[in-house]
């Protein structure tokens, strides 16, 4: 029996309620901190998933071409082999920029500005074959944190969910990785560490502090009970346990016409 691979990026930002529902779901979890020194694998032999959560570092190099961090480049293929694999996956905020960014996608600092707090987001019509996308809600509670989005998906990527200010919300490469613009793991001791620590964003918003966590808090029910549901059936993917998990092949069997006909 093996575990999920999740990939800690910044101490700020760890599994919290996330992990609650992975371990809960049965799914063990190993996580390692490459900000604290752990070293990445090579592979992901012997790993049922891998999830990379997110972080204040950006996805994209700097002018100079220094990575976001050191270990971006390792975690970076490890992204692609999952997909090449078929790991199941998930990528919340900066993990989800990570995995756009390592399939040629593009992340940018957004011309909107940050997004901060509690929101909603729509489901595309991709969203209805999905085997984890079909069972959400038409328009979910999320929570927000981030000043960078993924202006560009990769060509081989399908939009699941979207928002008016930031298009891609989220999104599927291949059959088994997933990545979101957003949160789901955020407690309300998380938020309020934000809250101090980000004040910048929260500034230029002209938002008071102690009103976005407690705006958040009261979120955190409406989102826990669509994606903890969420987290289970990630859960059940990488046990190998869940019965909807193929996407429909549409158009097949498909022919052209003849000339003439």
């Amino acid at each position: 029996m093996g575990s999920a691979l999740v990939i800690e990026n910044d101490p700020s930002d760890d599994l919290r309620r996330l992990g609650d529902w992975l371990t809960e779901a049965g799914l063990e979890l190993t996580v390692l901190r490459p900000h604290a020194g752990d070293e990445l694998p090579e592979t992901l032999d012997g790993f049922l998933a891998l999830i990379v959560l997110g972080g204040d570092q950006n996805a994209y190099a700097a002018e100079d071409g220094t990575p976001g961090a050191p270990w971006f480049p390792a975690l970076e293929g490890l992204l692609r082999k999952a997909v090449r694999y078929r790991v199941p996956t998930l990528g919340v905020c900066l993990g989800g920029q990570l995995l756009a960014v390592a399939h040629g996608g593009r992340v940018e600092r957004s011309p909107s500005g940050p997004e901060v707090g509690p929101g909603l987001i729509g489901k595309r019509d991709a969203a209805d074959t999905d085997p984890l996308f079909k069972w959400v809600p038409l328009i979910p509670d999320v929570i927000q944190w981030h000043r960078d989005e993924i202006t560009e998906l990769p060509l081989n990527a399908v939009l699941l969910a979207a928002s008016s200010r930031y298009p891609n919300q989220a999104f599927r490469i291949g059959d088994r990785a997933w990545g979101t613009q957003f949160h789901i793991e955020c407690d309300t001791d998380m938020i309020e560490a934000w809250a101090r620590s980000d004040t910048a964003a929260l500034d230029e918003l002209g938002y008071d502090a102690e009103s976005v966590v407690a705006a958040t808090t009261g979120a955190l029910a409406d989102v826990e009970e669509v994606w903890q549901p969420f987290a289970q059936r990630f859960a059940a993917l990488a046990l190998g346990e869940l019965p909807d998990a193929d996407i429909p092949i549409t158009g097949a069997g498909r022919t052209l016409p003849l000339l003439g006909q």
